[in-house]
């Protein structure tokens, strides 16, 4: 089967600008309370749900530090990233975590395997009218009370770059609808728990959301956690 284009793309662009994406990001946490939050009640939601086999994975996981802020809220995460230079990196700056390739739209995981999953910015390169068929691969790779966690930029442009911190790249990064988002997750059977849109900050241009969602299913059930 032939890969799509917009995938190898990704990869190619992302191996190119992987150190220094890395170190141009690495604290960008530190000064984003509402992201911190989230994560918070993300980690705090998937220790107590009791769904599946405990674990958690972040696809699109780039350079670790999300699925390192996890782990140290006590997540037993791991990290699945499309671009190989990633993914070295990470397993350099973590070497106590597991980082491994991989494909959002085929996840090498085993049906119902995980109480939690992850994507931080990273569902935004793939074309939107592609994105039921990967929220269809979250869905069978969680089990039944898990949680799946969202974050991306809203709007509704396609920003296409052909350069990235000096580099020549072609990546296309996609602005979303939280409407639409939960809607798409909602066809598939998620059921939304939490949603937080905040305003631009910093170097933003654009509102962020992130959105919290369960898959329904026998487990014992964590509250609905609610941030703002």
């Amino acid at each position: 089967m032939t890969e799509p284009s917009y995938v190898t793309e990704t990869r190619a662009g992302y191996d190119t600008i992987a150190a220094a994406y890395a170190e141009r990001f690495k604290a960008e946490l530190e000064a984003k309370p509402f992201d911190r939050a989230m994560l918070t009640a993300f980690a705090e939601i998937v220790r107590s749900a009791g769904s599946g086999e405990g674990q958690v994975v972040e696809v699109g996981s780039g350079p670790g530090r999300v699925t390192a802020y996890l782990h140290r809220l006590g997540a037993a995460i791991s990290g699945i990233d499309l671009s190989p230079e990633m993914v070295a990196l990470a397993r350099r700056t973590y070497p106590d975590l597991r980082f491994d390739e991989g494909a959002m739209a085929a996840l090498d995981l085993k049906d119902g395997a995980l109480s939690g999953l992850v994507a931080w910015y990273s569902i935004i390169h793939t074309p939107p009218e592609l994105l039921p068929s990967v929220f269809a691969e979250f869905d069978r790779v969680l089990a039944p009370g898990g949680h799946l966690l969202l974050a991306f930029q809203v709007g509704d442009e396609v920003l296409h770059f052909t350069e990235g911190f000096g580099h020549e790249v072609s990546l296309d990064f996609h602005r979303l609808s939280p409407d639409r988002v939960t809607e798409q997750l909602s066809q598939v059977g998620f059921v939304l728990q939490a949603r937080l849109v905040r305003e631009p900050d910093g170097s933003e241009k654009v509102p962020q959301a992130y959105l919290v969602f369960r898959k329904p299913g026998e487990s014992a059930q964590a509250p609905a956690a609610t941030v703002g």
